[in-house]
């Protein structure tokens, strides 16, 4: 088969192959071969040799006569700078280069003609990375990874903390409702507890969390960030933007974590059952074997364990503390929300630490509550221990009181208006909620005959079991008296 084109004629392997029979086996000239195949004699000279080959044709690209050494350099060197910069979504386009071309340099060709330049240009930077190799200890890379997963039912948001030991490539994974300080700080500590120990170096990106300003080796980090580098003495390393080859190894890991241990999507009660999950995962992947290593994770892990800096006495504390007063609603405020504690505490000034997912008050150093942290505004979480003992001096306030609503469940609710003693039972089954906890007293409410009316005294028959009650003693066992010899006592009268 013959294709033509107006350039030349291009054959094909068929008729490649009778020039070469015809040429090398059959000894005919050029010109007989020409004439009997129907093809030009440049054609079977340019084949019958055997140094050209139809299957690989050169390429063929026309140079307009405008594009001169000086504009390609021109354009060379707007691409080296992007490079320099680093700066993924600030590069030069092939119109910006074209508008300074002829802003700059006086050019008077069209923008096709330099956008045709600036492709082939890109086309031809083949990039090329050096493949890496890690001392044990030497360093790890962390990054910020986006998962949803369902709390209590319903779907949010999560962001997971992951950080990777360079050399046994031994993995930590952590789930906050936020990215930020707090949390970023919270996970490095995390992470080294979880190593039991500290690299050398630290890689990560620019992200603002870490970086007050600059990027790369230029960049200055944040002065809680600087202060945490300071305590566990790790040296801080930041990628250039846009640069996820300078730490592929985390790049790979947010990914594989999301893939592996959020995949079906997880439903728990809430985050720290979620984290729970993914330490226990962290803990298997030790197990495994990359492709390529002689080992495996954990036994790499135990090689650089003992390489790892120790970690210092004293933890570092990655919370953000305020000072507020609690108010007459016994409620102190933080971050744009308002947490209770309990009540008699109210009037006083005490201590607010918040953490990437927990909000902690202290009073004298001690602490007095615990709440999920929340990211929402002007939101009210209270729980119902810390105004049990208001409730139970103030027991009418029960059927309007916000602890109750927000957090008891309406069958305890419904359960308690059929007690007899009614706003005073419920504060008493308030109580027992309290001190042993919702489900038990559903499951009792569960046990109990529909027919009798119900009572604290008989809830707390189920509630406290036989073999928990101790026996009465009786006065015999438990007072010895011993026998009087009267004898004794006629005979010292004698000797009076």
């Amino acid at each position: 088969m013959i294709y033509r084109r107006l350039e030349g004629v291009i054959i094909g392997v068929d008729i490649y192959q009778k020039i070469r029979y015809m040429y090398q086996v059959q000894k005919k000239g050029k010109k007989t071969i020409a004439r009997e195949l129907g093809i030009s004699r440049n054609t079977v000279k340019k084949y019958c040799e055997g140094s050209h080959v139809p299957w690989i044709r050169k390429e063929y690209n026309r140079d307009a006569s405008v594009i001169t050494d000086d504009v390609l350099d021109f354009i060379k060197q707007c691409l080296e700078e992007d490079d320099k910069e680093g700066l993924k979504k600030q590069t030069h386009t092939a119109k910006r280069i074209y508008t300074r071309l002829v802003e700059e340099k006086g050019f008077t060709g069209g923008e096709s003609t330099i956008r045709l330049a600036v492709q082939n240009m890109k086309n031809n930077i083949s990039k090329a990375f050096v493949p890496l190799a890690f001392d044990p200890g030497e360093a790890a890379q962390l990054d910020w990874g986006e998962s949803y997963v369902y709390i209590n039912g319903i779907r949010k948001k999560i962001y997971v903390f992951c950080m990777r030991l360079c050399y046994s490539c031994d993995i930590f994974v952590m789930a906050f409702y936020r990215q930020n300080e707090e949390s970023f700080l919270e996970g490095h500590i995390k992470a080294f507890e979880f190593f039991k120990g500290v690299p050398k170096r630290l890689i990560f990106d620019n992200a603002k969390v870490a970086v007050k300003e600059g990027f790369g080796k230029y960049a200055k980090p944040q002065e809680q960030y600087y202060a945490l580098s300071a305590h566990y003495a790790f040296e801080m390393n930041f990628c250039n933007p846009g640069k996820g080859n300078e730490k592929g190894l985390i790049e790979n890991l947010v990914g594989w974590s999301r893939r592996n241990m959020l995949v079906p999507v997880p439903k728990v009660n809430n985050i720290d059952e979620l984290n729970q999950i993914l330490y226990e995962s962290c803990l298997k992947y030790r197990a495994h074997q990359i492709k390529g290593h002689a080992m495996t994770v954990g036994e790499m892990y135990d090689i650089e364990k003992s390489i790892l800096m120790p970690l210092p006495p004293y933890t570092y504390d990655p919370a953000k503390s305020v000072t507020p007063r609690v108010n007459e609603y016994s409620l102190i405020r933080f971050d744009r929300n308002s947490y209770s504690v309990p009540v008699k505490y109210v009037g006083k000034e005490v201590s607010v630490k918040g953490y990437g997912n927990k909000v902690k008050a202290y009073y004298k150093g001690e602490e007095i509550a615990t709440h999920t942290r929340s990211y929402e505004r002007n939101g009210v979480f209270t729980l119902v221990e810390h105004y049990i003992e208001l409730l139970e001096r103030k027991p009418r306030a029960v059927f309007n009181a916000r602890p109750i609503k927000d957090n008891i469940e309406r069958e305890i609710l419904k359960w308690g208006m059929q007690f007899p003693g009614g706003a005073q039972d419920i504060v008493k089954l308030l109580r027992l909620s309290v001190d042993y906890g919702i489900k038990k007293l559903l499951h009792v409410r569960e046990q109990m005959e529909p027919s009798i009316t119900p009572t604290i005294d008989i809830v707390l028959g189920y509630l406290i079991p036989e073999n928990n009650i101790e026996p009465i003693i009786s006065v015999e066992d438990s007072v010895k008296v011993h026998e009087v010899n009267l004898e004794e006592y006629d005979l010292q009268i004698g000797v009076m």
